[in-house]
């Protein structure tokens, strides 16, 4: 397998600096207080990319009216112009809907769920201010940039609300969303919302935290679950929760639920690919002598390419980005599409430049565009 890092000379510095892996979206000082999260990418049409990030950070209004940026590539991810910036969207997912982008997240940290659209491949985009243009829902939700998928008559993705507790992990309580194809997404009538479930402190003998980030996708016999992200002491679990066909319902059994995937500490995209019947996915991957070390959810200073048949399973085919320093430098939150025989990603990347670096491995400094080549060949 052949990995390119196609090196950015120009982006928001003029002083040298040795740069990350990868081509050069965007970037942010950490003096700057805000930091660069929620990776999304989607391809327009043929070599035309759109990527996305939003901020967070002390210095960022994550809090009150989060801010996602829009980056469009019209020659296969070489280079990358800004061009639109959206105030209240955070957590989005960026997809391509009937030759229609949207950004479907929440307006802020623990905000509102929200969508809105782009006629224009990304340059304009619609404001949710009411249920009928985009405002889905008013409460406090959690997500990430998750797939969303078309299975079934319906479009789906996983969100978590946020309204168990008010604690990391405790308050995660796991759903799901769909709507019927050709439906107005931007109507909050079109949405189905499936029941909570909350999380229980006796699951993994006691030692589960909490799970957030879910992924929605579709089962070799024709069902759909939601995989989680498992927060547990030793790391290495996900959750599946089983989903109804009408959406409405979702369900847990803790004694089959829980499966081993190291990549489970931190936030996954799995994707299901039809050419060969198996599951993919970008994630950390922690070695055993780190967990030994810290918490396996704070090493992510390794990206791995993995696979499964049954996403019980799973096996390492190559390492893509890894640096040996735990504390300052992450590659994370990737997220990815296939493109023919190649897969694309965008990754959350904490690392070094001219001001000192990210101020720690969680906190990204830059967004990186990344070529996995003949994917499936290299892990034959």
């Amino acid at each position: 397998m052949r990995l390119f890092f196609l090196l950015s000379l120009t982006f928001s510095t003029s002083i040298f600096a040795e740069l990350p892996p990868g081509v050069v979206i965007a970037h942010s000082c950490a003096n700057t207080g805000i930091y660069i999260g929620s990776p999304g990418i989607v391809i327009v049409r043929d070599g035309v990319y759109l990527a996305k990030h939003d901020e967070f950070g002390p210095m960022s209004t994550e809090h009150s009216l989060a801010v996602t940026h829009v980056y469009r590539s019209e020659d296969k991810g070489a280079s990358w112009k800004r061009i639109a910036t959206l105030k209240g969207m955070f957590w989005a997912s960026i997809f391509q809907y009937n030759d229609v982008i949207y950004l479907l997240g929440t307006d802020r940290h623990h905000g509102n769920i929200v969508i809105s659209k782009s006629d224009d491949e990304g340059y304009t985009w619609t404001e949710p201010i009411s249920k009928k243009s985009g405002l889905i829902d008013t409460a406090q939700y959690h997500t990430a940039p998750v797939p969303i998928i078309q299975f079934n008559g319906r479009i789906w993705r996983a969100f978590e609300d946020a309204m168990g507790s008010d604690k990391w992990g405790d308050r995660y309580r796991a759903f799901v969303i769909s709507a019927p194809l050709g439906s107005n997404l931007l109507d909050s009538s079109s949405w189905t919302f499936s029941n909570c479930i909350p999380k229980s402190k006796e699951w993994l003998n006691g030692e589960f935290y909490g799970w957030l980030e879910g992924n929605i996708i579709p089962t070799l016999d024709g069902k759909l679950v939601n995989m989680l992200r498992v927060d547990t002491r030793n790391g290495g679990k996900s959750a599946i929760i089983s989903v109804s066909e009408d959406g409405k319902t979702v369900s847990f059994d803790p004694n089959l639920g829980f499966v081993n995937f190291n990549g489970g500490s931190t936030k996954f995209t799995i994707r299901f690919d039809d050419k060969t019947k198996k599951y993919w996915t970008l994630c950390n991957w922690p070695a055993p002598e780190q967990i030994k070390e810290r918490h396996s959810a704070r090493i992510r200073n390794t990206l791995v390419l993995a696979f499964s048949p049954d996403l019980k399973d799973w096996k390492v085919c190559s390492t893509l980005l890894h640096h040996p320093d735990m504390d300052k430098h992450g590659f994370q939150y990737a997220d990815w599409v296939f493109e023919n025989d190649d897969i694309i990603a965008v990754v959350r990347t904490a690392y070094d430049d001219a001001f000192g670096g990210a101020n720690n491995f969680h906190d990204a400094n830059y967004l990186t565009f990344h070529r996995i080549e003949s994917f499936r060949k290299s892990c034959e």
